[in-house]
Parts: C-alpha cells; structure tokens; sequence
C-alpha cells in the first residue's frame, strides 16, 4: 500500500469516527482532498483509491493539473481566494467553488458559467474569527450576500465555507465552527435552504464534525507535509 492510499484510509477511519463519537451518519460527511502544490501523479495515486473530490487554491496550476487528468473524471472544487480576472477559467472548469466572498465575484462566474453545464456548485465564505488577513465576509455580511448569490442564474448557493484561526485550544475551535453551524441555521430560517458546512482541516476535522461540517477539507494527513516556500 502506498503513503497516499494509506493515509486516504486512516483518514476515513478519523472521519466515521468523528462521525460516531458526534452521533452523526457518515455518510453525511464528505471528504475533499485538498491537492494544492502536490504534482498530478499524487491526485492520481489519491483517485486510484477511489477519491474522487481534490480542491485547488491557485488557478494556473489546478487548470494544468485538470488537463493531465481529464481521463479520470474528478470533480474539482475552488477553495482559496479568487481574484475576479481568473474567474471565467474557474467558471468553466470547477463543479464547486467554496470562496465566494463578495457579490460581484459571484455575478462574473454566473455570467461566465458555460451554456449546457449544470449550475456551478457554491458556498460563501465567512470570516468567523474576523481576521484582517482571511478573505471571507462578515457574519453581519452573511445573509444579504447569501440572498443575492442565491437568485444568480448558473451558480446553486449550497452552504457556508470558513477557515477560522489557528488556537492551541480545543475550545476556542468548536466555539468558530458552531459560530458558522449557528449562522446556517439562521440563514435558513430566512428560506434559504443550505445543506452545506465546508470546514475542518487535517488537524481538526473531529471538532469540525462535532460542529456539523458536511465536507472536511484534508490535504497534509493525505499528502503529506508541504515543502516550505
């Protein structure tokens, strides 16, 4: 068994016990693998296990990574910043994009959306630790940016995406997530209809689950530590 195939299951293994230890299906929890800087050979090694989900930071580099394997049949998500110049390649490439953080973002990939391709699946990304260097609008934000997402033609708003700040703590790390869980709930009860809570990474997928994450987004226990730049 190879390192990537591995560590895919122990993974797996994290996860549906998260999902036991929170009372919660399994099945309700899917596992994104966040394939940013790691060359197409290991997304491959990673889709012959049977993953079949990568999410992408950088555009120039998930667009090549997509075209060296088109045979595959992967399904794409954008997860880091995007700026509004490269959003008609993301538009045109990605099933999902999980940072949608201001409305014009939102307005160019619905215009930009291929005729014939199903709605671009999209979650808003939220601020919740209100850090000046995270993208992501506020939690005041939240509702009006989501009701004008939700009425754009090719784009379908599923949820909410947040990466709350690094703590040492257990604690302070479930308060950020049931903070984004709450604020779902609310913005469904104004009708909006979310089934999506994108949060949790490879050091707290459990508090993430225990929160209500529906998709954890795991690079480093899947591939490894990344080489510093």
């Amino acid at each position: 068994m190879t390192t990537i195939a591995a560590n895919l299951q122990a993974v797996k293994s994290r996860i549906v016990a998260a999902c036991v230890a929170a009372r919660r299906d399994p099945g309700q929890v899917s596992l994104l693998a966040v394939s940013k800087t790691w060359p197409a050979e290991a997304v491959r090694q990673a889709a012959q296990c049977g993953q079949r989900a990568f999410g992408e930071n950088y555009v120039q580099e998930a667009l090549a990574k997509v075209a060296a394997l088109a045979d595959l049949g992967l399904e794409w998500h954008f997860i880091g910043p995007l700026q509004s110049n490269k959003s008609r390649s993301v538009a045109e490439v990605f099933a999902w994009v999980h940072s949608i953080d201001r409305l014009k973002l939102a307005e160019r990939l619905s215009a930009q959306r291929p005729v014939g391709m199903p709605p671009l699946q999209v979650c808003v990304q939220v601020n919740v630790s209100n850090e000046t260097s995270k993208s992501g609008c506020t939690t005041d934000e939240a509702l009006a940016l989501c009701r004008a997402v939700a009425v754009l033609p090719n784009l379908r708003l599923r949820g909410l995406m947040a990466i709350p700040e690094p703590a040492q703590e257990s604690a302070v790390v479930v308060r950020r997530f049931s903070q984004l869980c709450a604020l779902r709930d609310r913005l469904n009860d104004e009708g909006l209809g979310l089934d999506t809570l994108s949060m949790g990474m490879s050091g707290d997928l459990e508090e993430a689950i225990a929160a209500g994450a529906t998709i954890v987004r795991v690079g480093t226990a899947i591939f490894g530590e990344r080489a510093k730049t």
